[in-house]
């Protein structure tokens, strides 16, 4: 069985449909990117996955449970957590306080014992800053982690973003155009950190325009277009699929990554 099974999903916001009908599955332990031309639909298909939007059709299947429909937050308990193009940190805050705080979605003491310092909240709260160092550790962040977020640089400030993130211990890790805006060090930077969490055992999902990155990163690649998927298959597979290069004709800030 799939981790995640997409099957037949379809959104429609009045007369325009924005996700037409469009199935796919993600297996444990891969890195699956959602590519296509501006337009083509990717970041609703990105909501529905994680429970942002409700979709007209189709459902969302998480290891054989429907999980399309349910709040955010429910699905992301169960293991579905996604990232954003804005980088939705607490600027004032230091790294290593903002992956803290999005520990307590994994809260076990209740609200009066947080509020009270009970021997509960207490053990969370070092249990939580134990994780979140080994965290930003991790995705190399570690000597930036008693940095205020605004101070971070932008390939920083992303990474951070998907440390907060993984407080959440997802097992399928949905990133929205994680390479946006990086200068090609901190693309290759962020690479690494991709693969790197794919090693810890999360699946990957990704939504990107940048075409070398992906093709640099990806076990396989969903390709859609007007909000139909036209293409699935490995990077060389794409790369070289006609319906896929009549799809990137005459987008000038795109390629194929060859």
């Amino acid at each position: 069985m799939s981790l995640l099974r997409v099957q037949d999903l379809t959104k429609r916001f009045g007369g325009l449909v924005a996700v037409n009908d469009v199935s796919f599955d993600v297996e444990a332990g891969e890195i699956l990117s959602i590519i296509g031309p501006n337009g083509a639909g990717k970041s609703t298909l990105f909501k529905l996955i994680a429970s942002f939007l409700k979709p007209t059709a189709g459902r969302v299947l998480l290891e054989g449970e429907e999980i399309s429909g349910l709040k955010p937050h429910i699905v992301a308990r169960k293991g579905v957590v996604r990232t954003f193009q804005e980088t939705t940190v607490f600027k004032e805050m230091t790294a290593l306080e903002n992956v803290v705080v999005a520990h307590h979605l994994r809260l076990k003491a209740g609200l009066l014992g947080v509020y009270f310092a009970s021997p509960r909240a207490r053990a969370d709260e070092a249990s939580f800053r134990a994780s979140a160092s080994e965290i930003l550790d991790y995705l190399g962040l570690g000597h930036v982690k008693h940095e205020r977020a605004r101070n971070l640089p932008h390939g920083y400030l992303r990474a951070l973003g998907i440390a907060v993130a993984m407080a959440a211990e997802p097992r399928v890790l949905l990133l929205d155009e994680p390479f946006a805006g990086m200068n090609p060090e901190e693309k290759d930077r962020a690479v690494r950190m991709v693969r790197g969490i794919r090693d810890r055992g999360i699946t990957v999902l990704l939504v990107e325009h940048d075409m070398p990155s992906v093709m640099r990163i990806s076990d396989r690649i969903v390709v859609i277009s007007f909000g139909t998927k036209i293409a699935e298959g490995t990077p060389e597979a794409v790369r070289n699929d006609p319906a896929v290069i009549e799809a990137y004709l005459g987008a000038e800030d795109e390629t194929l990554g060859h």
